[in-house]
């Protein structure tokens, strides 16, 4: 899980930092190419301080510009190739998942929360010549909570309150035909989760992606992660995930808890 943000003295806090942040989380996969008007309705600053942050972030390499609009720039890998070569979750997780792609042949990522998201932190390696990535996810790849698996697992582990709050007055939006965004809905599915300590979400987030997710958790029974599977819709029915897949993401969650 996402730690919680710390207190800050308002003369330590750089508010130009914050806004130029807020300008390149403003792109997205909705949002690729920006323009100032745009950038500052999403970073919720004036048309003349967004224009200033983007022509900054563009002289520093971050962004790529024709002059009128705003794009990202393979520059802004340096801060996702960092975390992965330096974080330590990422590399303890790394070797069991590609074990777990060996036995299966199916694809297992761990992911963590942010926000509104969670965030694919590890994934497993490719397998017999086969690069197992489903539905072309990748490392860093962000994902709607509401929707995934992984995403309920997370939810399933926050308190009581804190998921309410969570959940007030926001909207989930529908990915698919059988996505949940029933807030009525969506708690009846948390609280299933919490009881099984597992959660399955087929079809949610993309047509024909059906996965399997158990929680992470520490030696203090914090959960810091979620890992999970994705595989053919015949290898989740009930029966059969209980036998194969379940069992395996369960000692998968054990073996690596004393190492969280």
């Amino acid at each position: 899980m996402r730690s919680e943000p710390r207190e800050i003295a308002k003369a330590d806090f750089i508010e130009g930092m914050a806004k130029g942040m807020a300008v390149l989380e403003s792109f997205d996969t909705e949002r690729q190419r920006l323009n100032a008007t745009q950038a500052a309705e999403r970073a919720g600053l004036t048309r003349a301080a967004a224009r200033r942050h983007l022509l900054t972030l563009a002289y520093l390499g971050y962004l790529d510009t024709d002059g009128t609009h705003y794009w990202l720039s393979a520059k802004v890998l340096r801060f996702s190739g960092s975390y992965l070569a330096s974080a330590r979750l990422p590399r303890l997780l790394q070797p069991t998942l590609n074990r777990l792609a060996a036995q299966t042949r199916e694809s297992f990522s761990a992911v963590v929360l942010d926000g509104d998201e969670v965030v694919i932190v590890a994934r497993s390696a490719s397998v017999g010549g086969q690069r197992l990535m489903a539905y072309g996810l990748h490392l860093g790849a962000r994902l709607p909570v509401h929707a995934t698996s992984t995403g309920r697992v997370l939810l399933a582990a926050m308190p009581r309150a804190e998921f309410s709050a969570w959940l007030k007055g926001r909207e989930l939006p529908r990915l698919t035909p059988r996505t949940t965004v029933d807030h009525k809905a969506l708690r009846a599915l948390v609280a299933e989760v919490k009881a099984n300590d597992f959660a399955v979400a087929s079809e949610e987030h993309e047509l024909g992606v059906h996965a399997l997710a158990v929680p992470l958790r520490n030696m203090q029974g914090r959960t810091v992660a979620a890992l999970n599977v994705v595989a053919s819709p015949d290898r989740l029915v009930p029966q059969l995930m209980q036998q194969d897949l379940l069992p395996l993401l369960l000692d998968a969650a054990r073996e690596l808890r004393p190492l969280l």
